[in-house]
């Protein structure tokens, strides 16, 4: 019985220092020092303290090592799944599609992105491209994504992390 309670212990307390680092590692990222700091003091005391009573145990136990890594990664799991949910992030999309393509400009005017335009000249083909630059809420991401998509399945897109945007529109 004492096994199985020390187990649960390093489970929960393994979920939640990990938990508490990913989301860490997220915010800071994010550029949020302060909050970072204060977390990391609070993950490293808990996993100082589980990981001490996990090897001053005498049992020699698989069940132990087993607790301790599963608790790892579920709290890898639920860190992130926190993070997508709690922190508000920006990316930067860059579209390349052919310049006679007008139909996904239209439809991006149309659902209120702001965007620049730039013009190409590929290096591979001689026909002209347009790149559309836009920075977009996290949120509105997968809306973006199945528009480009839907409207121009052959335009080829990147999606960056943005840690600041200044002075632009956002949807």
């Amino acid at each position: 019985m004492n096994l199985l309670l020390l187990c649960v212990k390093i489970f929960f307390a393994r979920i939640l220092d990990v938990t508490i680092a990913t989301f860490r590692q997220n915010i800071m990222l994010k550029g949020h020092y302060i909050w970072s700091t204060i977390l990391a003091f609070i993950e490293i005391m808990i996993w100082f303290l589980v990981a001490r009573e996990a090897l001053m145990i005498s049992i020699d136990s698989l069940f132990i090592p087993i607790s301790y890594s599963l608790g790892y990664a579920t709290g890898t799991l639920i860190g992130s799944l926190l993070s997508k949910h709690f922190i508000k992030g920006v990316v930067g999309v860059q579209i390349i599609v052919d310049e006679d393509n007008q139909d996904l400009l239209n439809a991006l005017k149309l659902r209120g992105y702001g965007f620049s335009v730039l013009y190409l000249e590929s290096g591979f083909k001689s026909e002209p491209k347009l790149m559309l630059f836009l920075e977009v809420n996290t949120k509105s991401l997968k809306k973006l994504e199945c528009l480009i998509k839907k409207t121009d399945p052959n335009a080829f897109f990147v999606v960056s992390d943005s840690k600041k945007v200044y002075n632009g529109t956002l949807k």
